[in-house]
């Protein structure tokens, strides 16, 4: 496993490169994620202005006025943390190096480092300022194209999409929540991406509707390119192993898989970020396992999101039907999800006499969604097209 850029390079390529320490291999594909959804999105709000689906919007702003005192005060803070942590790096390598994490979430760093941070992002401000300034500021009108929103939603998804995939992680393994609440909260590992796409899906709706954009729309545009980003994210837990391993598979590869790799039917995760050994782990949660190899569940999960997405790439055309494509988008994953889930390890919550999980819970309500959706939108997807 390479739990770093550093340790990925290392055995790859031979090459020793001290700073790709500090870089998380599971952050770094979900960075890579976050882009290709974004890139995604441009291009399909684009083609959907281009025919006339979202349209170009007015807004007017303020030319020439300086900024205020409290923007000045928020570029001064940002500033200072930036440069808190970058010269405490600089200056403690070799001991950060050995856990980014811990040292990103502390309160380590240089104060001096930060304080000319803070001072070089206000003076960048008010050049800025100075630069931009009118004898009398004036009140314009400028337009907005459906692309210029694409970093605002970005960023959105990104804020609630791991503020919800934590909620909803630690909601569902709440004894560890409760035996390290800040850890539990703060840790970069342990998320449910269903439950970061229920809270940015509700945050990206609000924002369009408030900046009068077709949700629908917007949703067709979006959903291909955050099952691509699904994929690319899954790619950074199979090659970090954050845990996300199946239950154990002790079978010998079947003759059909001979041509393949064998951590492709099975894997035990050598190295692992998290440091877990996983014959021990089968073990401590109930399992038996003769040989510690679990269902390498990530890169199933990867294989059939990026099969879901050539699909929904392919089709996005040809469903002329606002909603078409969302529809098809909850059934088919909610099929992936209720799927991977029957060789996965995850807490099961008991009703009604069965163990289940949060997991094979939403995706089910997804599959009957989506069931609906692919039966009605068709006859009523033109109607669903407002603000």
């Amino acid at each position: 496993m390479y739990p770093t850029l550093y340790d990925l390079v290392l055995d790859l390529f031979g090459l020793s490169i001290p700073p790709f320490k500090l870089v998380q291999s599971f952050g770094m594909m979900v960075a890579l994620a976050f882009l290709a959804a974004s890139m995604n999105l441009t291009a399909e709000v684009k083609r959907k202005e281009g025919l006339g689906l979202i349209p170009i919007t007015k807004k007017k702003v303020w030319k020439g006025k300086p900024s205020s005192i409290v923007e000045k005060i928020i570029s001064g803070i940002v500033g200072f943390l930036i440069g808190y942590k970058f010269v405490g790096i600089v200056l403690n390598f070799d001991m950060v190096a050995l856990n980014p994490q811990d040292y990103i979430l502390s309160d380590q760093g240089n104060i001096l480092g930060g304080l000319l941070g803070a001072a070089l992002s206000v003076g960048t401000r008010i050049y800025e300022d100075r630069k931009e300034a009118l004898p009398e500021p004036i009140e314009v009108e400028v337009q907005v194209h459906p692309k210029d929103h694409v970093g605002t939603i970005t960023i959105l998804a990104a804020v609630f999409g791991i503020g919800g995939a934590k909620i909803f992680h630690n909601l569902e393994n709440w004894d560890e929540l409760m035996a390290d609440p800040v850890g539990a909260l703060l840790s970069f590992s342990g998320m449910s991406f269903l439950g970061g796409f229920i809270c940015a899906t509700i945050a990206i709706i609000y924002y369009a509707r408030k900046n009068k954009i077709p949700s629908i729309h917007l949703t067709d545009a979006a959903l291909p390119g955050l099952m691509l980003a699904y994929g690319i994210g899954r790619i950074g837990c199979q090659i970090a192993g954050d845990g996300d391993w199946g239950i154990p598979n002790d079978a010998p590869k079947p003759e059909w898989m001979s041509f393949l790799p064998d951590w492709m039917w099975s894997y035990n995760y050598p190295n692992n970020v998290l440091g877990i050994d996983l014959q021990r782990d089968f073990t401590a949660n109930g399992y038996v396992s003769l040989t510690g190899y679990a269902w390498p569940t990530p890169f199933y999960e990867t294989v059939m999101a990026l099969c879901i997405f050539g699909f929904l790439w392919a089709m996005r055309k040809r469903w002329k039907v606002p909603g078409q494509l969302a529809a098809w988008y909850l059934l088919l994953s909610g099929i992936e999800r209720l799927l991977i889930e029957q060789i996965r390890i995850n807490n099961e919550y008991i009703i009604f006499g069965f163990g289940i999980t949060q997991a094979e819970i939403i995706s089910s309500i997804l599959i009957i969604l989506g069931l609906i959706g692919i039966v009605i939108i068709p006859k009523i997807g033109h109607k669903l097209v407002k603000y």
